[in-house]
């Protein structure tokens, strides 16, 4: 039931810290300070505490190379107060003597190209930040929080002029810093737009009639920012532009997609959904030690995009600071600015962290906060969505947390992340007696939600072997269902009965198919002996392959469902997936939502069905 698989190829390691290498104290008998390989003229090291738990705290270091040659090897030397020290460390070998601490790089993360970075961590206790900083023997450079430079001041309010329907003119005067200013950062409601060299930016893709609030904060020659200019409020001309209607029209962008799909950011604007689409989803965040955590962080942050793939036609360089589907999702919404952006963490497989994160919840809503809003690339999101699978029931693992547990999630979300940003969720559509809709207080919840994508689909598949053969996306039930209460009529009815607002429910879509094997019954309800064969996964294929070798045979509950050979599948096409929409408006619900982008065609045939279909 609702078994969204993820390849696990796609699913990279995740760190924990336990089982680290341990830096036993003391640490006097193990030093020997080691003389610098080279000056870090062209190097900076940057300081980060991760997280603090009282009795001790979470530290990281990040080298980076900001020359033009390679950095053949790295140590970082700083200096604690006193009672504040390393206890265990990782990715590099860490010594102390006295308040005096050095790291050096191991064998295998020592050579730095161009722009690139390392970063290496460490627990500890104390309460006291490093002073007096060395990279290879110079200053660290590294940032507010580092000795030995101070950040630039802070530009003038920003003049606006020059002010239209999408766009407006920006002005400032100019910072000072003591050792030179670099660039300016332009936010816009707080979010980085562009990053300029002068003290002047046309910010354009605006909306016609709309309020904006910007700001400008400077960089120095180390990248330090200072602190932001006052605010200029500025409201386009015209009236508002209606954008793609009133309802919710949401997609899935899939991190793992990159790789064997080749699926990537610019094929959402490429196959003309972009227009389309009101939101994308973009899936997976790890939760995992009670915290919100990046999922393939090569994936959404460093494979830099060649011209050919990238949204605008523009090549990544290797010294920006964002690359990977962040930054190409940050060109995608400077390019359709309607659009808004969520991330979405938990899923099929990452869904067993939520049971520890739900002890705290404050704590949790804080860390997913500070990953969201990261302002490497704050501007890139609107929001969060939580793919717990299930809370107080059985998915990939059992959850037990009860049933108050989803509403304190979801009000810690909200309370952190504020009336400004979107806080939506995965949920169950599991209605029968007894199931997975009656385990949780999803009315409770609701206040706190913009929304739930209620995921109407994998009712049925291959997962049962051996059959019946059935649609695994029904929108009704039928004579012959293998199990009541799986069908989205009455998941919705049954949400709306527990008092969730249907303006807050979203139909969910399946761009894909699930089929068996050993089928002889062109009907559903037919026996089988296993998964058919699919791409990428057994029993499941997308929806443009099956249109071409599978097309249907029959419609059943408002889905399709084909036999070809011994093969049995059943998938929605654009002509179900219509009438799905009628069905979703005339039922007032806020919208339809859609697993994911990659099963589409390259034309985008049910984007535009569900456009079409809920206007």
């Amino acid at each position: 039931m609702n078994t969204r698989s993820v390849p696990h190829g796609r699913r990279l390691r995740s760190r924990t810290v336990a089982g680290l290498t341990a830096l036993l104290l003391p640490f006097a008998a193990l030093v020997g300070l080691a003389t610098p390989a080279q000056a870090a003229a062209s190097a900076t090291a940057t300081y980060t505490k991760v997280s603090d738990w009282g009795t001790g705290f979470e530290g990281k270091w990040t080298v980076k190379n900001t020359g033009t040659t390679s950095l053949a090897s790295w140590t970082v030397e700083w200096d604690f107060p006193s009672g504040t020290a390393v206890t265990s460390g990782w990715d590099a070998d860490i010594t102390g003597s006295g308040t005096h601490w050095t790291a050096k790089n191991k064998s295998w993360n020592g050579t730095l190209a161009p722009g690139t970075s390392i970063s290496f961590g460490f627990n500890g206790t104390g309460t006291g930040s490093p002073a007096s900083c060395k990279l290879n023997g110079a200053s660290c450079d590294g940032g507010p929080s580092v000795p030995g430079d101070a950040p630039p001041s802070a530009p003038g309010t920003p003049t606006a002029s020059a002010v239209t329907n999408t766009s407006v003119t920006l002005g400032w005067s100019a910072a000072t810093d003591d050792k030179g200013v670099k660039n300016y950062d332009v936010l816009r409601d707080g979010a980085k737009v562009a990053t300029v060299t002068g003290t002047t930016y046309t910010d354009t893709g605006l909306r016609a009639g709309t309020d904006y609030s910007y700001t400008v904060q400077a960089r120095d020659t180390a990248d330090q920012t200072g602190p932001v200019s006052g605010a200029r409020a500025v409201r386009t001309t015209g009236n508002t532009d209606p954008g793609t209607g009133s309802k919710v029209k949401l997609g899935y962008f899939t991190e793992w997609g990159i790789y064997n799909r080749n699926y990537h950011v610019k094929n959402v604007a490429s196959s003309g959904s972009a227009q389309k689409i009101t939101h994308i989803n973009y899936s997976f965040g790890n939760v995992t030690g009670g915290k919100c955590a990046m999922g393939d962080s090569f994936a959404a942050i460093e494979k830099a995009y060649t011209a050919d793939q990238s949204v605008d036609g523009v090549a990544d360089t290797w010294d920006q600071p964002l690359k990977g589907n962040f930054n190409q999702l940050r060109k995608l919404k400077a390019k359709y600015p309607h659009i808004k952006v969520l991330w979405s963490f938990g899923g099929w497989t990452w869904s067993g962290g939520f049971g520890q994160a739900v002890q705290n919840p404050a704590a949790f809503a804080q860390s997913c906060y500070d990953l969201v809003e990261d302002p490497r690339w704050a501007d890139v999101f609107d929001g969060i969505d939580l793919d717990w699978e299930y809370p107080n029931a059985c998915g990939l693992s059992c959850d037990s947390s009860g049933p108050a547990a989803f509403k304190n999630m979801m009000q810690a979300m909200r309370a952190k992340f504020g009336s400004n940003n979107l806080v939506t969720a995965a949920v169950t559509a599991d209605a029968s007696a007894g199931g997975k809709i009656e385990k949780s207080d999803y009315a409770g919840a609701a206040p706190y939600m913009d929304w739930f994508n209620v995921m109407t689909y994998d009712f049925f598949g291959a997962f049962a072997a051996q059959g019946p053969t059935a649609p695994h996306s029904p929108l009704t039930s039928y004579a012959g269902i293998p199990q009541a209460g799986f069908n989205s009529a009455e998941a919705i009815a049954k949400f709306k009965a527990q008092g969730v607002p249907a303006s807050k429910l979203l139909l969910g879509i399946g761009f894909y198919g699930r089929g068996w094997t050993g089928v002889s019954q062109a009907a559903p309800g037919g026996t089988a002996t296993g998964p058919a064969p699919g791409t990428y996964e057994p029993g499941i294929e997308d929806y443009k392959v099956l249109k071409n070798t599978c097309p249907p045979t029959g419609t059943v509950a408002g889905t399709s469902y084909a036999k070809c050979g011994s093969n049995w599948w059943s998938y929605d096409t654009p002509a179900t997936v219509t009438s799905k929409m009628a069905w979703a408006k005339q039922q007032g619900l806020g919208g339809a939502f859609f697993w994911d982008f990659t099963g589409d065609t390259a034309n985008g045939e049910l984007v535009s069905a569900i456009n079409g279909g809920l206007g």
